[in-house]
Order: structure tokens, then sequence, then C-alpha cells
């Protein structure tokens, strides 16, 4: 089965360095296989027999502190979750004129409650919740009217992990059989 693991937090401002290439090879010596990684932030994509997301998670999660040094949260999705995902997103909702933002929610958020933990502004901020994600879509034009400048350091902030919508939409290509 393909999952891809999304860490949080890596190679921002030069902190928590890792090397994709050595997250390569770490992921693989955990026995998965046709691992590959997509842009710096931190994407593996890999097959394993069917496992609960979670416990991947915690497995890659170990074996990262272990080969880097440092601990790095990871959630982890199947396929089938961001196919649903990646659908799920408005054709026009890009990252041009918009900013489109997808929210992956550690397992505690992935439910439609954690909407409320937003406080979205009328008319500005366009938030949908499908499948332990949040898409966030507005006019760059707007952000500073928006509730997502307020969102870095919220309680959901601290449990989630983004990724904009044109890496979304390839690591779902990247994934397709």
């Amino acid at each position: 089965m393909k999952y891809v693991a999304l860490l949080r937090g890596i190679n921002v401002g030069g902190n928590n360095k890792v090397p994709m290439s050595e997250l390569k090879t770490c992921v693989e010596e955990l026995g998965f296989e046709n691992v590959s990684t997509y842009i710096n932030s931190g994407n593996v994509i890999f097959e394993a027999d069917k496992t609960k997301e979670s416990d991947l998670a915690l497995k890659i999660e170990k074996a990262i502190h272990v080969h880097f040094g440092f601990p790095v949260q990871v959630v982890v999705r199947s396929q089938k979750n961001i196919e649903k995902v990646a659908k799920t997103i408005p054709e026009d909702w890009e990252n041009e004129i918009h900013k489109t933002d997808i929210l992956f929610l550690w397992d505690e958020y992935a439910s439609k409650k954690s909407l409320r933990l937003i406080e979205p502004k009328e008319g500005i901020d366009n938030l949908i919740y499908t499948n332990g994600a949040i898409v966030w879509n507005l006019d760059r034009k707007n952000y500073s009217k928006s509730a997502m400048n307020r969102f870095i350091g919220t309680e959901l902030y601290k449990n989630m992990t983004a990724r904009n919508v044109n890496t979304v939409r390839k690591l779902f290509d990247l994934m397709k059989d």
C-alpha cells in the first residue's frame, strides 16, 4: 500500500536540516519499499504493508530522531486519503492570486470540530474540512485581514503540518498507480 509521510518543521530557516537523500535512506532502512522524496519540505512517498497510519508515523519519528539527533513530528496519510483531499480542493483554488494551504491534522485534531479553532474571517477565509485535513483558501490581497496571519502559535497550529495546494496536487500525481 502507498503512503506519504509529511514531516513538520524541517529545513526551515536553516533549522532542523534534513537532507532528502539521507531521509530517503533512513526510511528505506525501516524496510519500506519504493521510497522517494518530493521537494525539500519533507514529503516521503513509500510502500508498506497495510498498517495503521499512526503506527507508521511513530516508527518514522523514532528513526528520524535516532538518525538526525532531533525530534520531528510526522503525519502519515494513505494514497486514498491524499486522493480524497486533492479531489476536494476546488480546481480554481490555486497559489498565484490565491493562497491555498492544506493543513494535515494530527489524529486528535482530525475532525470537523477543528474548524472552530481557526475563527475565519467572513468573506475572506474559505475553509473546507476533509479526511483529516483543512483546505484553507484566501485571496492574497486579503492576507493581512485573514485569520491566517494570527494562526501561528495557536493550539491547532502546533498539531498539524501544512503543504501548499501545488505540493498536495503533485503528491497525488506521484502516488497514482
